[in-house]
């Protein structure tokens, strides 16, 4: 298990020791289960924990909240799986069809997100975090993968703010036409 650094303030300590022992038993899926709806941890998709001064207390209701917080993103991590294969675009699709699937998966993926973390703090971060999930999972390197999706989101999100219909299909398609070079629709 990695060490905790002695100078990390209290309020962090417990929830990086309980990641270090979460991720080290059951593995790195394990690293987001603090990250909570609202202000807590904020920007995540976890009701059962909430920040550390909310969340800790008697031990046995603690550790209730330790044991279902990680169930209830590890939930969320296979809802994903799901949604990541029905979102793929098929294999040999055209350039056109190829976009066309991408601009819809990142729609829906941003939609799900959004209904999830209900737009409050940070909940853009997990969208982003998403999107680049999504994108490896279709064999993207990580790395690239944020690249496009910080590109196609520049700064456009915002804490506390739903995006509009608009801007989440104006990202969707920017992030298929810089993958594509293609439009995800043409008129004809």
């Amino acid at each position: 298990m990695p060490s905790i650094p002695s100078s990390l303030p209290s309020r962090h300590r417990f929830t990086t020791e309980v990641t270090a022992l979460l991720a080290a038993r059951y593995g790195r899926w394990a690293y987001g289960w603090n990250w909570v709806v609202g202000e807590g941890d904020g920007g995540g998709v976890v009701t059962n924990w909430c920040c550390t001064s909310h969340s800790v207390g008697e031990p046995a209701a603690t550790a209730a909240k330790v044991v279902a917080s990680p169930l209830e993103w590890r939930d969320w991590l296979e809802e994903l799986a799901e949604r990541f294969a029905q979102l793929a675009p098929p294999a040999g699709s055209d350039a056109e069809d190829h976009s066309r699937h991408l601009e819809r998966a990142t729609t829906r993926l941003v939609t799900v997100v959004v209904d999830r973390t209900g737009a409050e703090c940070g909940w853009y971060g997990l969208c982003r975090t998403v999107l680049t999930w999504f994108l490896s999972s279709r064999g993207m390197g990580p790395e690239t993968a944020k690249e496009v999706v910080d590109a196609a989101i520049r700064g456009r999100f915002k804490s506390w703010t739903t995006p509009s219909r608009t801007l989440v299909d104006a990202v969707g398609e920017d992030l298929a036409v810089s993958l594509t070079g293609e439009r995800p629709y043409r008129d004809r």
